[in-house]
């Protein structure tokens, strides 16, 4: 799976479930919540006043490694 900033947490959690886990230790604990699962981790980056950038490195890097 590509893991963009368009990527939907719905689609990420059903494509690699090791990813809520890892959402929940950066700070996004809700990502199981329906409204959640419909956001694209730029939306949620931003929420969460986060760097989308580093969310997408931190998360390829737990994923991928």
């Amino acid at each position: 799976m590509r893991i963009t900033e368009d990527t939907t947490i719905g689609d990420l959690i059903d494509e690699m479930p090791e990813a809520k886990e890892i959402l929940a230790e950066m700070g996004l604990h809700c990502s199981s919540c329906p409204s959640a699962r419909r956001e694209t981790l730029k939306q949620a980056a931003e929420v969460h006043d986060m760097d989308i950038d580093d969310m997408l490195e931190d998360l390829k890097g737990f994923l991928e490694g």
